[in-house]
Order: C-alpha cells, then structure tokens, then sequence
C-alpha cells in the first residue's frame, strides 16, 4: 500500500473542505459491518465539486500510469467509486466497466457491467478502503472473468490493519491519494478537531471493532 505524503495532505484538504468527513464522536456513525465508529467519510460528496473531483481523477489518472501502465480498461467498484471511475475513464481515454457486489438476479445475471475480453488488464478504482472486503470481492469477480488485475487505486483509506490483511491475502496491490493519518493531521492544523477530538480518533483507528464512545 502506497501514498505520496503531499498528494495524501492535498486529498485531506479538499474532503474536509466540503465534509465529506464527518465527526461524531458523542453519537457515533454504525457502519454496515455493525463497527461504531466516530467517523464517516462519504467521497461522493466530491462528484459535486468540478475543481475536487478533476483533482481527483487527474492524480488517479497519473498514478495509474506510473505504478500500472496504461490498462485496456478501467473498473469501478458499485456503487461509490462508478462516478470516479467512469471521469478517470474518460480521462484516460479508456474503456470503463463496473462490478457489483454479486451477479444480478435477473435478465443476463451480471456481475461485470461494460464490455470485457479474457486477457484485458484492468486497474479498479474505488473511492474508500475499510476493511478491504468489498473491494476484494470485485477484484475477485474480475479475476474469475479471466481479467488480469494490475492493481487498485482508491481516493481514501482508513488504514487498518485487517485491509493491509486482506490485500496482502489476495495478492493485490492497492494505491491511495489520501490516508487517515494524513487526515489527521490536516484536521488538527485547521481546526477541523481539537486534541481531544484527536485523541477520541486515534483510539479508534487503533481498534475500530471493538471501539465504544462509551
């Protein structure tokens, strides 16, 4: 797992700037894995700005490059990342696909949307790594599609060590234009949270699965 320390500061910046991070460590966020937790990052929110969002596909579209090459496709990963991935595409000048998180249960049963060929090199784009699961699922559809995974690039990750894990596990090498640590940081130096606040975070991070504001 890679970062560049001053894309990472950059990336921290702009999500604070338009709360795509959130903070409530009194009333905590519930994740879908059922994880309390007193922060919720949602990079949605940046399909709505045009100067954030063509930073981001700009720095995805040149790190792609540097550490893949240039793929034969790029694939999103449903729901989140289908906006990125389709305007780092587009920037590319490349052909765009999306994976669900299970094949649908009608019409052709897709799992894979978009056109595809054995042998294609891919690099998946995503817009947020926690525990790596969802995002491995995709990649392993891709696999089973007999596409070669060059790798994964994502806007933004909590960092925990389960996600390290999991990636190592599947043999998949992830990217990242920002990180947890870099956010805090950021946060702290403009205020966004107090040392207590700070304090609350990293106790967090360290654990998320078993964390309790209580």
């Amino acid at each position: 797992m890679i970062f560049n320390k001053d894309t990472a500061k950059k990336t921290a910046e702009v999500l604070l700037q338009i709360n795509a991070i959130k903070l409530s460590p009194q009333e905590p966020f519930t994740w879908a894995s059922g994880w309390k937790s007193p922060i919720y990052c949602d990079n949605r929110i940046t399909l709505s700005f045009p100067m954030i969002r063509n930073y981001i596909r700009e720095t995805m579209a040149k790190q792609i490059e540097k550490e893949y090459g240039k793929p034969d496709v790029i694939a999103g990963v449903a729901t989140g990342a289908i906006g990125i991935g389709i305007l780092v595409a587009e920037y590319m000048g490349l052909p765009f696909i999306y994976v669900r998180p299970e094949p649908k249960g009608h019409g052709r049963q897709n799992q894979i949307e978009g056109f595809v060929q054995d042998g294609q090199n891919v690099v998946v784009v995503e817009d947020l790594i926690s525990t790596g699961k969802s995002s491995l699922n995709a990649v392993r559809a891709l696999r089973e599609a007999n596409l070669n995974v060059k790798g994964m690039i994502a806007i933004f990750t909590y960092g925990f060590d389960i996600a390290a894990k999991n990636f190592e596990k599947e043999n998949v090498f992830l990217q990242t234009l920002g990180n947890y640590d870099s956010l805090l940081e950021q946060a702290l130096e403009t205020k966004y949270i107090s040392e207590k606040e700070l304090k609350t975070l990293s106790e967090w991070n360290t654990n998320p699965s078993e964390w309790s504001a209580l």
